[in-house]
C-alpha cells in the first residue's frame, strides 16, 4: 500500500502499552500520541473553512415559503455536528477521518430540495438519507458493494481524489480561475494571470510547506498554515486588501475570542413532510440524489485517505470498514438533526494523514476542536483558505503516487481508471468520477465477453449510476 511520506523513518518511541495506546492501537500502527494530535489539529485547520462556507451557501437560499436560515444558527449547527460526528468516527471507527457537512450534499440540499419544501422538511430528507445509508452499512450491503469494486478502480479513486483536492486548493487560492464564456473553461487566475495579495499568501505558504516537508520537519503542514495565516493578517491590515478577494474567510485580528452558540436549528425537522409538500416524485428524486452522493462520496474518500494511511490490506480492503461506513451514515443523521447538511468524511482528512495521523485519536482531536469552535468562532474565522490550500495541493501530489499501481498498458483497466481520475476534478464530484469509471468498466468487460469478471453487484451499481446520470431525463419523462 502507498504510504504518505512521514517526517521520520523511525516513529517516535511509545512508552509502554497505556490504555490510550491499546484502545487506539498506536503501537500497532507505528504512531504516537503527539503525532496523532498534530495530525488532528492539521485536519481541523484544513477544514475550518467549512464552518463559514456551508452557512454562507445554505443561508443565502430561500425555501418554498421564502424563509432563510440564520447564519449564526447554521454556523453553530455546522461546527457542533461536525465535532460530534468526527469524535464518533475516532472512537468507533479508529481511523483518521474527519466529518463535516458534505460539499457534495450541500448544493442538493440548498438548490434541489429547499425550493420545493420548507427547511424543516428539507432537513427531514437529510435525516432519511442518513437512515438509508446506515441501513445499507449495517446490513453489510454497502461493504459488499465497495469490496466488489475492482482494485484498479479503487486505486484510481485515490488518484482522482488527489487531483480533486489539489484542484480545490488551486481554485480556492485563486491560482485556477473560471474562464470567460468564449474562452477556455479554466484559466490561470481569474483573468488568465495571477494577481492579488491572496495569491501571494498561497504561493509563500506552498513554497514554505514544500521546503519544510521535504526536509522532514515535524509539523511542516501545520507550521506553514500558521505562518501563512499570520502573514495574511499582516498583509490584509497594511495593504487594505479587498475583502472579497479572500473568499469566505477574511484574515483579520479577531475582535474577541468567544461567541455565544445558537442551537436554534437543532431538532427543527419534519421527517416526512417533504413528500406531502413537494410530491412523492420530486422528494423521491431528491432523496435518491442525496443517498447516491453521500454513499459514493464517502466511499471514495475512505479508500483514498485510508490507503495513504496504510490501513488497506494487499487486496485493497480495510478491516473494520463496516464500522466506518455506519458512522458515516450516522453522521448524515446528526447533520440533519442539527439543522445543517448531512455530515460525511472529508478529503481534507488527508492533510492530517500527511502529518502522520494513523488512528482515531487524530479524529477525536479534530472533533474536539470543532466542538470548541462553537465557542471560539472568532478564531475559527481567522484562517483564510489561501493559508490552508497549500496543504491540499501537497497532499494531492502525495496521493498521485497511487497511479503507479494501475496497469496503464491494459486498456480494460486504463480507460475506466482514466475516466474515474479526470472526472473528479473536472466535474468537482467524487461521485461522478466513481460512476463513470464503474460504467466504463462494465461496458468494456462486457464488450470483451468477460462477463464472469464482472461481479453482479457491479452490474447493479452501473445501472444505478446510469439512472443517476440520466436523472434529468427521467424526471422529464415522468412529468417531474
Amino acid at each position: 500500500m502507498t504510504q504518505v511520506q512521514t517526517h521520520s523513518s523511525v516513529p517516535e518511541p511509545v512508552t509502554g502499552r497505556s490504555p490510550l495506546d491499546r484502545f487506539f492501537r498506536l503501537s500497532e500502527r507505528k504512531t504516537t500520541v503527539s503525532r496523532e494530535i498534530r495530525g488532528g489539529i492539521t485536519t481541523f485547520v484544513a477544514m475550518a473553512y467549512v464552518i463559514l462556507l456551508v452557512p454562507l451557501i445554505i443561508g443565502g437560499v430561500k425555501d418554498i415559503d421564502g424563509n432563510t436560515l440564520s447564519i449564526a444558527q447554521l454556523t453553530t449547527a455546522t461546527a457542533f455536528s461536525a465535532g460530534l460526528s468526527t469524535i464518533l468516527m475516532g472512537l468507533v471507527g479508529n481511523v483518521p477521518l474527519a466529518l463535516a457537512a458534505g460539499l457534495g450534499v450541500v448544493p442538493v440540499v440548498a438548490f434541489q430540495a429547499a425550493p420545493h419544501m420548507t427547511w424543516p422538511q428539507t432537513m427531514g430528507l437529510v435525516v432519511l438519507m442518513g437512515v438509508v445509508i446506515v441501513i445499507l452499512a449495517a446490513t453489510g450491503l454497502r461493504t459488499m458493494i465497495i469490496n466488489a469494486i475492482p482494485l484498479s478502480l479503487k486505486n484510481a479513486i485515490g488518484v482522482g481524489i488527489g487531483m480533486f483536492i489539489a484542484m480545490i486548493g488551486l481554485v480556492s487560492a485563486g491560482v485556477v480561475g473560471h474562464g470567460a464564456q468564449t474562452g477556455p473553461p479554466v484559466t490561470l487566475g481569474a483573468g488568465g494571470h495571477l494577481s492579488g495579495w491572496p495569491v501571494v499568501i498561497f504561493a509563500v505558504g506552498l513554497l514554505l510547506m514544500l521546503a519544510l516537508f521535504i526536509r522532514k520537519v515535524p509539523g511542516a503542514i501545520l507550521i506553514s498554515i500558521a505562518v501563512a495565516t499570520v502573514l495574511a493578517i499582516v498583509v490584509n491590515s497594511l495593504a487594505k486588501v479587498d475583502p472579497k478577494t479572500w473568499g469566505p474567510v477574511v484574515p483579520e485580528t479577531p475582535k474577541g475570542f468567544f461567541a455565544a452558540p445558537d442551537f436554534g436549528l437543532v431538532l427543527d425537522i419534519d421527517l416526512l413532510g417533504g413528500f406531502a409538500r413537494a410530491g412523492g416524485l420530486v422528494a423521491g428524486v431528491v432523496l435518491f440524489t442525496l443517498v447516491l452522493t453521500g454513499f459514493f462520496d464517502a466511499m471514495g474518500t475512505v479508500f483514498g485517505v485510508c490507503d495513504e494511511a496504510g490501513l488497506l490490506d494487499e487486496r485493497g480492503t480495510m478491516p473494520g470498514l463496516g464500522k466506518v461506513l455506519t458512522v458515516d451514515g450516522i453522521g448524515q443523521v446528526i447533520g440533519g438533526v442539527s439543522g445543517g447538511a448531512g455530515n460525511t468524511v472529508y478529503v481534507e482528512s488527508a492533510t492530517g494523514v500527511g502529518e502522520g495521523a494513523r488512528t482515531g485519536l487524530a479524529s477525536v482531536m479534530t472533533g474536539g476542536l470543532f466542538c470548541l469552535a462553537v465557542l471560539f468562532t472568532p478564531l475559527a474565522a481567522v484562517v483564510p483558505i489561501q493559508a490552508a490550500a497549500p496543504a491540499l495541493v501537497l497532499v494531492g501530489a502525495l496521493m498521485m503516487t497511487q497511479a503507479r499501481k494501475i496497469d496503464w498498458a491494459d486498456l480494460e483497466v486504463a480507460v475506466p481508471a482514466f475516466l474515474t481520475i479526470v472526472l473528479m476534478p473536472f466535474t468537482y464530484s467524487i461521485t461522478n468520477g466513481v460512476g463513470a469509471g464503474v460504467i466504463a468498466y462494465v461496458v468494456i468487460k462486457a464488450a470483451r465477453g468477460k462477463f464472469s469478471e464482472i461481479h453482479w453487484l457491479i452490474w447493479v451499481v452501473a445501472v444505478v449510476f446510469a439512472g443517476y446520470f440520466g436523472i434529468a431525463a427521467i424526471e422529464l419523462m415522468l412529468g417531474g
